[in-house]
């Protein structure tokens, strides 16, 4: 994990956050458009050996990289061919679309099309890339909405999505967000995840006085993931009695969960404690049992006093130990890593206060 936080420092280098896209522990997305003379460079193949020395001679690290017209077609580049050559990078325009991508005989061997996907396009006669990007679009359209159009569209290597896509917080307020190690696709394992984080949010609410009367959960879907709507993710918000409990905060944020999650593919997730108050009375639900309430306050202040003098490890919730849980490994990242744990002993980096 440090190695890969160690590359992407490597990555910055030559592209600003806006141009840079962490897809997972062992690839990122550069768009290096405006890069290419400030470096001198030729062209992206140039630039590809530039970054591939650099990493190599900081790191010891080969890298393989994907260069294309598009996020999509630099994906199809490195999965497809990078990997198997000699000099470990692979470059994909549109003018290669027919020629590389639709020679592809085995469509689970591209980048968004799983197996149950696969299955329903068999019925349908469609079993290689060619197949897909020759099949009736409107029949495509009909049998899996939006997401037919979007697997047409990437057989043609169109891809209309942009890098840094991120949900920007307008008011001043505490959170943290992350991109998961791995598509998440078991509602047990987001729950998890989603509580971990309603923890760390809430306990740098109490460490700064506040309480929060809105909370706000935004989920990405795994990239090349398009729902039947249209979205590649949703962010909404619930108006809340004024909370720094990690209790109440994960139960709201689940609400919000359990209301929009249709079992999509998720790699991202963020969460969000707004509209913030300072106060030192203790405001109840008045639809929980008080004495719950109060006995899960004193908790979480016994749990940040044990995690200032120990560390933010020395003590989670079980769950966390659990397949998906992400708060042990996160509370030694670094930098932007971290995802919201500034200020949390034995956590290193920093977060972000919008």
């Amino acid at each position: 994990m440090r190695k890969n936080m160690e590359i992407n420092n490597i990555y910055k280098k030559y592209a600003d956050a806006q141009n840079h896209s962490v897809y997972s522990i062992d690839e990122s997305f550069l768009d290096v458009t405006d890069s290419l003379k400030l470096f001198g460079a030729k062209d992206a193949r140039e630039l590809a050996r530039m970054i591939q020395t650099d990493v190599y001679r900081q790191t010891g690290i080969f890298t393989t990289i994907g260069i294309g017209d598009n996020p999509l077609l630099a994906k199809f580049a490195l999965d497809l061919e990078s990997k198997k050559n000699s000099d470990m990078k692979a470059e994909w325009r549109y003018e290669d679309v027919q020629q590389k991508l639709w020679s592809v005989e085995n469509i689970t061997d591209v980048w968004g099309i799983g197996r149950r996907t696969a299955i329903r396009l068999n019925r349908m006669g469609i079993f290689t890339m060619h197949d897909l990007a020759h099949a009736n679009y409107y029949q495509l359209k009909q049998n899996f909405g939006v997401l037919g159009t979007q697997l047409y569209a990437n057989s043609w290597g169109v891809d209309r999505s942009f890098l840094g896509q991120k949900y920007k917080v307008k008011s001043k307020s505490i959170g943290n967000s992350q991109v998961l190690n791995r598509d998440y696709t078991r509602r047990k394992e987001l729950e998890i995840v989603i509580k971990e984080m309603a923890d760390q949010v809430a306990t740098r609410l109490r460490r700064t006085g506040a309480k929060a009367e809105v909370v706000s959960l935004w989920i990405g879907f795994s990239m090349g993931y398009v729902d039947q709507s249209g979205s590649r993710g949703f962010h909404q918000q619930m108006k809340v009695p004024a909370t720094n409990s990690s209790k109440q905060i994960a139960n709201y944020l689940l609400q919000i969960f359990d209301r929009h999650y249709k079992y999509q593919d998720i790699r991202n997730v963020g969460v969000n404690c707004s509209k913030l108050v300072y106060s030192n009375a203790l405001q109840l639900d008045l639809f929980e049992d008080p004495d719950e309430q109060v006995k899960d306050l004193k908790i979480d202040y016994v749990v940040d006093t044990i995690r200032k003098k120990f560390g933010f490890k020395s003590i989670v919730h079980a769950n966390s130990i659990m397949e998906g849980g992400r708060a042990i490994a996160r509370s030694s990242f670094v930098g932007g890593h971290a995802g919201g744990m500034s200020g949390l002993e034995g956590a290193e980096g920093h977060g972000k206060t919008y």
